[in-house]
């Protein structure tokens, strides 16, 4: 199929930039798919990742998708030696601790001693102190590390990009934004935002420098940019809004692509996590890391009856897993959360489809979180699972729209960032009688979510995607 405009007799040739090795990115995937099926010439800039298994490579996918990992600096392999480093120190330093407690105490969790019904703590402060001292003495290096790792790949993509002269500049999320423009300037290429998430406000850790940084790029680019994509009704209102801009940012949601409904007997949860056909099944797919819900799901599962499982599909950093474990034991429902594993971008539905119940929940931490529209979602409706939902303006307004689940409240954070421990309690309660109820009677819900997916797909945005396109690359022709 050829729908987009030809220059000068050939076909129109698009550089999609993005920050990362693009092997399970599934929304660059999908744009880049549908985009050379529209007869562009495509071209993915990413960045390698070679401690992951993602070397530096020039390759063609088989959809004919041209992938570029550019590689990465030479100091990176030095990065997660210092991690090493900086974590075998602190083990050490940890472990310096005061003698045992005496045999006719009780210990508890935070290193003090209860005894005669008074609180003695008895660890020393010092391995704490110099810990903590070390930590804040690296984490300029490490900042700084991570800084020129992003600007190496700045000046690695505006030089492939240069060398491919492409019609269309596709710059995913606001770190490429800057070799976005310079590409663009120099070619004569139009621009297309990808706004992923909304990128000023995203959960990362306070940075008073980069914010700035990166508020200015993304204040002075965007408004320069031919088209604005985003994945969210809320985050294109804020993008509008806050940079006036004069078109509503297209929406283009991320969601899978329409195949053939999914079936329960093929799905992989049950034999990978070892259950049992009267066990009930609470799935969990996509990434393992913090306020996502997963603390709060075991929390609730507790709450549940002992043959409610919890099978998490993805992936996770091995420090929060550890975290995710001691959770686990804290709630005391070991053998009951199940983590198997991950499986590739469009396969998530099918693995899904045999559990009896999705959780989506993401953590209001951050503006971003607030106006999310997960992809969990989309692959639960597609997997034909009945959802139990965190209440979130845009998951609210698809939940409800399509009958496809339940939404229970959110507890949120205080002035400080934190939950109160009674507002946990709380939420843990409501998310355990949302999921109790559905689990009681899901078929209603099980019969919304099929008749849904033949609506949510990708090629349904897709037809907004390339109506962009058309539009930004049409303006291009029309200039004298």
């Amino acid at each position: 199929m050829t729908d987009l405009p030809r220059r000068d007799g050939r076909a129109t040739r698009v550089a999609l930039l993005v920050y990362n090795d693009a092997h399970a990115d599934s929304r660059v995937l999908k744009t880049a798919h549908s985009l050379r099926e529209a007869g562009a010439e495509v071209t993915i800039l990413a960045v390698a990742r070679a401690h992951l298994g993602y070397p530096p490579t020039t390759e063609r996918l088989p959809d004919g998708v041209e992938l570029v990992r550019v590689p990465e600096p030479g100091f990176i392999t030095w990065v997660p030696r210092l991690k090493r480093t900086l974590a075998r120190a602190r083990t050490r330093l940890s472990a310096r601790r005061a003698p045992a407690p005496p045999a006719d105490s009780r210990v508890v969790a935070d290193s003090r001693v209860v005894a005669d019904s008074r609180v003695v703590d008895t660890a020393s402060p010092r391995p704490a102190v110099r810990s903590a001292v070390l930590a804040r003495a690296l984490d300029p290096v490490d900042r700084l590390a991570r800084t020129a790792i992003l600007v190496h790949y700045w000046v690695m993509a505006a030089r492939e990009g240069r060398r491919r002269l492409p019609d269309v500049v596709h710059a995913n999320d606001g770190n490429t934004l800057l070799p976005g423009r310079l590409i663009a300037r120099t070619t004569g290429a139009r621009l297309v935002y990808d706004s992923h998430e909304l990128w000023r406000h995203r959960n990362v850790r306070h940075r008073p420098v980069g914010t700035r940084v990166e508020a200015l790029i993304e204040r002075v680019v965007v408004r320069r940019a031919d088209g604005v994509i985003t994945v969210s009704p809320s985050i294109a209102r804020w993008l509008q809004r806050t940079y006036r801009l004069p078109v509503l940012p297209t929406l283009v949601r991320n969601i899978p692509a329409a195949g053939e409904p999914t079936d329960p007997a093929q799905g992989r949860l049950r034999r990978l996590a070892g259950l049992a056909p009267n066990d009930q099944v609470i799935a969990y797919g996509g990434r393992i890391t913090t306020s996502r819900g997963l603390e709060e799901t075991i929390a609730a599962l507790a709450l549940l009856p002992a043959h409610v499982h919890l099978v998490v599909l993805g992936y996770g950093d091995t420090g929060y897993l550890a975290q995710l474990d001691r959770c686990v034991e804290r709630a005391g429902v070991r053998g009951r959360v199940h983590l198997v594993g991950k499986v590739a971008p469009h396969e998530v539905a099918g693995a899904l489809a045999d559990a009896d119940l999705s959780v989506v929940f993401v953590r209001p931490t951050c503006l971003s979180y607030e106006y999310s529209l997960p992809n969990k979602l989309f692959e639960a409706i597609h997997a034909g699972l009945p959802i139990a939902a965190a209440d979130l303006p845009d998951t609210r307004e698809i939940v409800e729209r399509y009958g496809v689940g339940e939404i229970f409240g959110l507890a949120r954070p205080d002035d400080d960032g934190e939950v109160p421990p009674s507002s946990t309690d709380a939420e843990a309660a409501a998310m355990a009688g949302t999921m109790a109820r559905i689990l009681a009677d899901p078929d209603a819900y099980r019969r919304a979510a099929r008749a849904a997916a033949t609506e949510l797909t990708w090629q349904r945005e897709e037809e907004s995607l390339l109506a962009l396109y058309r539009r930004v690359l049409g303006a291009a022709a029309a200039r004298p």
